[in-house]
C-alpha cells in the first residue's frame, strides 16, 4: 500500500508555487502555482484544502525566507503569519517550516540552464522554488 504524500509551499505576497511528493516520499513534483493577494488576505487557502484532500497530504513544509545572518526578515514574518493562517484552517495535517534560503536563485539557475525563456521562467519559477524545498526536505529524511 502507498502511503501519503507531502506538499511543499513557497509562499510570496503574489504567488504560492506547490509541489507534491510521490507517494514513497522520495521525489518531488510542481504541480500549481497559485495567484494570491496578500494586501487583501487572499491566501487561496480553500485552493491548498482541496489539493490536501485530492492527493493525500500528511504534511505541509512551508519555505520559511531566512537572511543570510539566519535572522528573519519582512517576507521571513510574512510567512509566519501565513503558516499561522494555514494551521488554524488546515488542522487536518502537520505544518513544518523549512530554511529557503537560496531556493528562487536555484530555481532560477535550473530554468536558465534548461533554456527557458523569461517569460516562461517567471510563470514557474515559484513552483520550481517549492519543489526543491520539498525535495531538499525529502533527501534530509532519509
Amino acid at each position: 500500500m502507498l502511503g501519503k504524500r507531502i506538499m511543499a509551499l513557497d509562499y510570496g505576497s503574489k504567488t504560492i508555487g506547490v509541489a507534491i511528493s510521490d507517494a514513497l516520499q522520495i521525489t518531488a513534483q510542481g504541480i500549481e502555482t497559485l495567484q494570491t493577494n496578500e494586501a487583501i488576505k487572499d491566501f487561496k487557502i480553500k485552493r491548498i484544502k482541496e489539493l490536501v484532500k485530492e492527493y493525500d497530504v500528511e504534511q505541509i513544509i512551508v519555505g520559511l525566507p531566512k537572511n543570510m545572518d539566519n535572522s528573519i526578515g519582512f517576507r521571513g514574518e510574512a510567512t509566519l503569519n501565513f503558516v499561522e493562517i494555514l494551521k488554524n484552517k488546515i488542522k487536518s495535517v502537520e505544518i513544518t517550516l523549512q530554511d529557503e534560503r537560496l531556493t528562487t536563485m536555484g530555481a532560477e539557475r535550473v530554468l536558465l540552464e534548461a533554456d527557458i525563456s523569461r517569460k516562461k521562467r517567471k510563470q514557474v519559477i515559484d513552483k520550481m522554488a517549492a519543489v526543491l524545498i520539498l525535495q531538499t526536505y525529502l533527501d534530509t529524511k532519509k
